[in-house]
Parts: structure tokens; sequence; C-alpha cells
């Protein structure tokens, strides 16, 4: 699927991310296992949006804030929304998606600005702001409620 950029300072915060940073940056000793507790973070943070993945392998580096994503989709949509809820992980600035999946038609992003609102993306996108309905379905279960967007999140828009 390939590689994508995310607001490091922006998202979810599961694990300290601080810490690992200020590891890598050390060149700490723990720094391996530092790492392997956020995969392993970011891992059951995906696994409980029940997206159907299988052989799902998440590696974290510290360092430069990259998450790795292995093992098979089974859809497009369900790879790019694993791609998003690791990417939308405090601490995370990039994620190589490699899962494999299905050929599928691809889907568009959106990085969430201040002022965003679903509705106003649904106006950019598709040209009728009551489509707001379709991207908030489209990222759920990462979103919960389409009024609860916040800025720095990136976002999937499906094609119509």
């Amino acid at each position: 699927m390939g590689l994508f950029s995310f607001i490091k300072e922006a998202g979810e915060k599961l694990f300290g991310a601080k810490e690992v940073e200020q590891a890598a940056a050390s060149n700490a000793p723990n720094v391996a296992e530092l790492n392997k507790q956020a995969g392993d973070a970011i891992k059951t943070y995906i696994e409980k949006q029940n997206l159907g993945l299988s052989g799902l392998d998440v590696a974290f580096d510290g360092a430069s804030g990259a998450v790795t994503l292995g093992g098979t989709a089974p859809s497009q949509e369900a790879a790019e929304k694993a791609g998003l809820a690791a990417g939308n992980v405090a601490a995370v600035s990039s994620v190589n998606n490699n899962l494999q999946y299905p050929a599928g038609t691809a889907s568009q992003y959106h990085d969430v600005v201040s002022g965003d609102t679903l509705s106003a993306i649904a106006k950019k996108y598709y040209g009728d702001a009551n489509k707001y309905n379709t991207i908030f379905e489209a990222n759920k279960p990462m979103l919960s409620d389409p009024n609860k967007i916040y800025p720095g999140q990136k976002l999937r828009i499906p094609a119509l």
C-alpha cells in the first residue's frame, strides 16, 4: 500500500512516547524492548478495530516514529483502516503499510485541520455536505462520533 505520513503529536496516546523517544535518542539498552512494547500497544489498538486482519505484525521504531504493518487484510478498506488506526496514534510519524489484500478501488485521504467538520470535508470531496456520513462510516470504528474529529487526524475518503 505504501508509506503514509502523519502528525506525530496528534492521536491516541497508547504508550509512553516520550520515554521511547528519549531511550532511542540516548541509545539506551532497553530501546528494543520499549519499541516492542509500543508496537504491541499499536497492534492491540488495531485489533480492537475488528477489521478481520490475519497474521498482523506491527513494528515500531521510536527514533523515527515509523510503524511497519505486515499481514493480510480481507479488503483494501480494512487495510486502509488499519493504516489509519496505526498512524492516528501519538508518536507515530509514518506508517509503511505492507498488508496484503485483494485488489480494490483506492481511497483518498484528508488531513484534518482546525475548523474542519465532516460536512465541510464531504462538500470538498463529494460536492455535497450531506454525504458526511459516508466519511464517518468509512472511518469507523476509529471515529465514534461524527462531531469528534481533531486537527492532525488523517481520514479515509472513499470513492463513491
